[in-house]
């Protein structure tokens, strides 16, 4: 797989010239255009990419899917993500682009707090929908950014980091007012998460195919991990995997209450391996081991 490396190499494929920072750029995407070349048939970039942009259009390949690239307005990308574009219905459009390699988060805060902002792992068709204002707001930011990278001394990856910190924060603000918004069809999805957790476990899919997993849910309904991570817990305040192991609980206390199955028997029609798993998680969350459960009933 053919890897973007450097900064500057990203610019010699946009035709541009040479980045004023070696470790961070603010690309004007009107200037921009893809150079013919084999690399965008299958690629990786090694840094991070923060896109706003506007009348982008083709489509691309980002890790398993292909999307529309002209959804949405911003987008994130974390680094050693496959990508593949078609360059004969790929167009730049307007906007702008941010990207910076991992090495200019090196002893800054933001190199340990990066992986809290989800969005970097949200798929490209969930990107973001901006207002004009919120819109406005970013390209102040980004703008900055740009001009900062105009003078490099002791106090340019500091002064670009807060921007960059800044336009995160304000990203995870519009992100939150995005699910609210949305209320309506995020309705839809919760309601559809339930039924997808009841099937599951009503149709003894978890004897068969293991515990459920967050990844696989995600999968089922289109989404990506962080993004229906993100959602529950907005809507819900508690996580994917939070919500798995309740709708488990809530299962096995109907098979302790309900039944004469045994504690290793109903771990096993649980998705279980071991029952020491299952009795370890049911007396966390219930404070009660299962036959101390099932004894109480007697």
């Amino acid at each position: 797989m053919n890897a973007i490396k450097s900064i500057s190499e990203f610019h010699r494929l946009l035709c541009l010239p040479e980045p004023r920072h070696p470790l961070v750029s603010v690309i004007n995407l009107a200037e921009s255009t893809f150079l013919e070349d084999d690399i965008w048939k299958g690629f990786v970039n090694r840094f991070y990419c923060v896109a706003l942009k506007r009348d982008a259009k083709g489509k691309i390949r980002y890790g398993q899917q292909h999307y529309d690239y002209d959804k949405g307005v911003l987008s994130f990308t974390a680094p050693n993500q496959v990508q593949q574009l078609d360059l004969h219905t790929t167009e730049c459009g307007s906007g702008y682009l941010l990207i910076f390699h991992p090495d200019f988060l090196l002893k800054h805060s933001l190199a340990s707090t990066i992986h809290t902002y989800g969005f970097f792992s949200y798929a490209v068709n969930e990107a973001l929908h901006l207002s004009a204002l919120e819109e406005e707001d970013l390209i102040g930011i980004l703008l900055k950014i740009d001009r900062e990278c105009e003078r490099i001394d002791i106090h340019t990856q500091e002064i670009i980091l807060s921007h960059i910190e800044l336009l995160f924060n304000y990203s995870r603000r519009f992100y939150e007012r995005q699910f609210i918004t949305r209320k309506n069809n995020n309705h839809q999805l919760l309601v559809r998460f339930e039924q997808l957790l009841d099937h599951y476990f009503d149709d003894n899919n978890s004897a068969q195919q293991g515990l459920l997993t967050v990844q696989y849910v995600a999968e089922l309904m289109n989404l990506s991990p962080s993004y229906l991570g993100d959602l529950l817990r907005l809507h819900t305040g508690q996580n994917t995997q939070q919500h798995i192991h309740e709708k488990l609980i809530e299962k096995a206390k109907e098979k302790l209450s309900a039944t004469s199955l045994s504690v290793s028997e109903i771990a096993y029609a649980l998705g279980f391996e071991h029952a020491q798993s299952f009795s370890t998680l049911f007396k966390k969350k219930t404070q009660m081991s299962p036959l101390e459960f099932r004894q109480s009933f007697n």
